[in-house]
């Protein structure tokens, strides 16, 4: 395993790849490098991101390493170093100063208090040994907290009253969508992106491997199409700002941002752009901050491929 570079030598890294002048290196904020520690060494490959009034988080889907860094800083630096337990960081969320994991492959859930850096609860999916991927996750306006598994039919939820614990509990399964309009195909990559709509009454799903996005109304459980004609989206993360949904799109080492207008119910929309930056490297999610998205640069075709990845970084656009 390589060890981890220097931050010197990470801005020089930068000068190079173009991310920075002599006169800005540590200045620039279109995109920000992670400052590997941990277990993985620099072999972070990054996944979800999340922010808070000041600061973003990244998490390594390697050792499950949680970084932090300012939004006008440069770099982010571990904040929460992974363990035996929370051995991967895809999707993330900030909350009224909580920080929500999922953990992919493990099947678990993390809740932990931003200010004390203290586990406040976990959770396991049922069955923890079968296949599973909890990928991504959104808390709703009452505070529920909505998790995917892109492995298994079901979107779990975490009520606000079921935060605190002092053991592993078990994920309340919230929906399972077999038989539903929503098709899952075994052994695929399904669920992936989740995002809640501002009136507390839906979340929006994206189905990968469907290229697909849907609504799921919280009162009833009813799943429906977000019919975008003509127009398939392979979403991975989902980020809704008013009636403008935002869908990143890995599609090998570029991707895409895919702006979608959608209209007042989330039942139908436009896709109106799909942008693509020089900075983007594989990108998987996206967060949204001061003016700006922030897009994580997984670099998962150079782990796939085996080769040497580039420093990790985090782009930050302009809203397209």
């Amino acid at each position: 395993m390589r060890r981890a570079a220097p931050l010197a030598l990470f801005a020089a890294v930068a000068l190079l790849l173009g991310l920075a002048s002599p006169a800005d290196a540590t200045h620039r904020l279109d995109t920000y490098l992670i400052d590997p520690a941990g277990p993985a060494a620099d072999d972070v490959f990054p996944e979800g991101v999340a922010t808070d009034r000041r600061h973003f988080y990244v998490g390594s889907t390697t050792d499950g390493t949680i970084y932090r860094g300012r939004l006008s800083g440069q770099v982010a630096r571990p904040f929460l170093l992974g363990d035996a337990d929370r051995s991967q960081a895809v999707g993330l969320k900030v909350d009224r100063g909580r920080l929500f994991v999922a953990g992919g492959a493990t099947g678990k859930v993390f809740i932990y208090n931003i200010r004390t850096k203290a586990l406040v609860g976990s959770f396991v999916v049922p069955t923890p040994t079968d296949p599973t991927f909890v990928n991504d996750l959104t808390v709703a306006r009452d505070g529920a907290v909505y998790v995917t598994d892109s492995f298994r039919p079901t979107i779990y939820r975490i009520r606000p009253g079921d935060y605190a614990n002092n053991s592993p509990q078990t994920l309340d399964v919230f929906r399972d969508v077999t038989g539903s309009v929503l098709p899952f195909t075994p052994g695929a990559f399904n669920l992936n992106g989740i995002v809640a709509t501002p009136n507390g009454k839906h979340v929006l799903l994206a189905q990968s491997n469907a290229q697909k996005i849907y609504r799921l109304r919280l009162r009833d459980k009813q799943i429906r199409e977000v019919v975008l004609p003509h127009t398939p989206v392979a979403g991975d993360g989902l980020v809704l700002l008013g009636r403008r949904l935002y869908a990143v799109e890995r599609q090998g080492d570029v991707g895409f941002l895919v702006k979608i207008r959608v209209n007042g119910s989330f039942t139908a929309g436009r896709v109106l752009s799909r942008t693509s930056y020089p900075s983007f490297d594989d990108p998987t999610t996206a967060a949204f901050a001061r003016g700006r998205l922030l897009v994580v640069n997984s670099q998962f075709g150079e782990r796939s491929a085996g080769e040497t990845p580039d420093p990790f970084t985090v782009s930050r656009v302009r809203i397209p």
